[in-house]
C-alpha cells in the first residue's frame, strides 16, 4: 500500500497530482491511501478512486458527518479515522461509517514527543 500524507499533497500541489504521481510508479496491485485534512480533500480523493481515505485529526462530530457523506457517495472506499485518538477516546470515534481507527498508542508503549514537520508551499 502507498500512503500519501498531507506533506505529499502539499508538495505535489493537490490530491489529484499526488495520486497521479503514485499511479505512474506503483505496482498494479498496490492500494492507495490518502490522508485528508478536510471533507473537500476526501471527496477529491474518493473521486480519484483511492482505496482508503484517512480523515486525520477530525473531531468525532466532523468525522461522523464526513464519513457519512463519503460512504453515501462512495460506498466502496474505506474510511480511516486517525490523529488524536486515544485508548480513552476510541469509543467516540467508532462511528457507523468508519471502517478503520488508528491509535499510535498501540505501537508506542512509552511517552513520545508529538511534533509535526509541515511543508508550507512558497508563494510564486
Amino acid at each position: 500500500m502507498v500512503m500519501l500524507k498531507d506533506n505529499h499533497v502539499v508538495i505535489s500541489g493537490s490530491v489529484a497530482a499526488a495520486v497521479g504521481a503514485v499511479r505512474q510508479v506503483r505496482d498494479f496491485a498496490s492500494k492507495i491511501e490518502v490522508e485528508c485534512r478536510n471533507l473537500e480533500e476526501a471527496q477529491e480523493a474518493a473521486r480519484l478512486g483511492v482505496d482508503v481515505i484517512m480523515l486525520d485529526n477530525f473531531d468525532p462530530e466532523a468525522l461522523e458527518a464526513s464519513a457519512r457523506i463519503l460512504k453515501h457517495n462512495f460506498p466502496d472506499v474505506l474510511i480511516e479515522s486517525s490523529g488524536g485518538v486515544t485508548v480513552d477516546t476510541v469509543a467516540d470515534y467508532a462511528k457507523q461509517w468508519v471502517d478503520i481507527i488508528s491509535l499510535s498508542q498501540l505501537v508506542q508503549g512509552y511517552p513520545v514527543v508529538d511534533f509535526s514537520m509541515k511543508v508550507v508551499p512558497q508563494k510564486q
